[in-house]
């Protein structure tokens, strides 16, 4: 085989592995958000909701077992390449992550109710919204469209400016899948 038939049959096979491992979700019946977690242990709760964000990659960045929640940090949205990152939930999400800049945190509540607990999560997605070309595009450190041509021979690395996030909503399918999860992380206990 060539090379370029090669590469095209290893990107198929990518694209269909990472499309057929969506969703990550192994309780296939539906959810409502918050959902009513029958259990009498708060820690047992608390820890699989953890557990469930942990296999999503999203890392922790406050908690306050008091009050009940758990935040992440932003976590960059998943592409079709990256069939190991579960925050892409469905089809059309990994295809959005692939053709733009995505990045999404969960907040989760978790409060007693008369025979268990109410789980609560929000999934929240942000688009990156550059004010220009981004200076690490090819010849970006050259040739600047916005100045004059001057000779400077230190190298620009980074963007030129911070980037700017454009709130898109809740993303429900992710909230969905994570649901999903911890039903089935505490149905195994």
């Amino acid at each position: 085989m060539r090379f370029p038939d090669c590469l095209i049959i290893g990107l198929l096979a990518t694209t269909i592995v990472g499309c057929h491992s969506l969703p990550l979700a192994t309780n296939k019946t539906p959810v409502t958000n918050p959902i009513m977690v029958r259990a009498n242990n708060y820690d047992l709760v608390w820890e699989r909701t953890i557990d469930t964000l942990h296999e999503y990659h999203f890392a922790i960045s406050k908690e306050n077992r008091l009050s009940g929640e758990i935040e992440t940090d932003y976590k960059t949205g998943a592409g079709i390449f990256e069939p190991w990152h579960y925050d892409a939930a469905n089809a059309k999400e990994r295809m959005e992550g692939t053709l733009q800049s995505l990045r999404r945190r969960i907040q989760v509540h978790i409060t007693q109710v008369e025979g268990g607990y109410m789980v609560s999560v929000e999934a929240f997605k942000e688009l990156e919204d550059l004010p220009g070309i981004a200076a690490n595009s090819a010849s970006g450190a050259t040739f600047q469209e916005s100045e004059p041509l001057k000779r400077d021979l230190n190298l620009v690395v980074g963007q030129t400016s911070p980037s700017g996030w454009i709130f898109k909503g809740r993303d429900r399918a992710l909230e969905h899948a994570l649901l999903s999860d911890l039903v089935g992380n505490l149905q195994g206990q």
